[in-house]
């Protein structure tokens, strides 16, 4: 993947916001099960903020970005994950979100290798650190209302 310069990331690092704000929304609308429609569309809207904030980024400010140290659980490393559906559990939400935040870290981070700009760095830092804060609160919620469970 090539971009060509801070736009294209940060119009790339949005497409991947409506794509999350899209599949949660989606998920919630399959759902018969309140407390999981309330995480949904929870999660809905944490992607929002998070698309607006992008929207909002200058290269001036992501000099004064803050990237965070995030801690990764792990739990949901080793787990498997079921396709959405409508017959899906709250702990198969919790796998499903968390390794979909997963998946973002991980791109972010090949992103963030594969260029030299220092601030584009910065920026894919910062990518980085919000989707493990994302990851890091689904997998508190798991280890909470499923691990705690067991």
């Amino acid at each position: 993947m090539k971009f060509s310069g801070f736009k294209d990331i940060i119009a790339f690092a949005v497409e991947n916001e409506e794509s999350a704000i899209k599949a949660y929304g989606d998920m919630s609308k399959k759902t018969q099960l309140p407390g999981l429609k309330e995480m949904l569309l929870e999660l809905q809207e944490e992607e929002k903020k998070h698309k607006k904030l992008l929207q909002g980024l200058t290269r001036k400010k992501v000099e004064s970005l803050a990237v965070k140290e995030v801690t990764d659980l792990k739990i949901s490393d080793y787990l498997v994950e079921e396709p959405p559906s409508s017959e899906m559990t709250f702990q198969d939400l919790l796998i499903f979100a968390a390794k979909k935040e997963q998946k973002a870290v991980e791109l972010y981070s090949t992103l963030k290798d594969s260029v030299d700009d220092l601030e584009l760095k910065k920026l894919f830092g910062f990518l980085i650190s919000q989707e493990r804060s994302h990851k890091l609160k689904l997998e508190k919620e798991y280890d909470k209302h499923v691990l705690e469970e067991d």
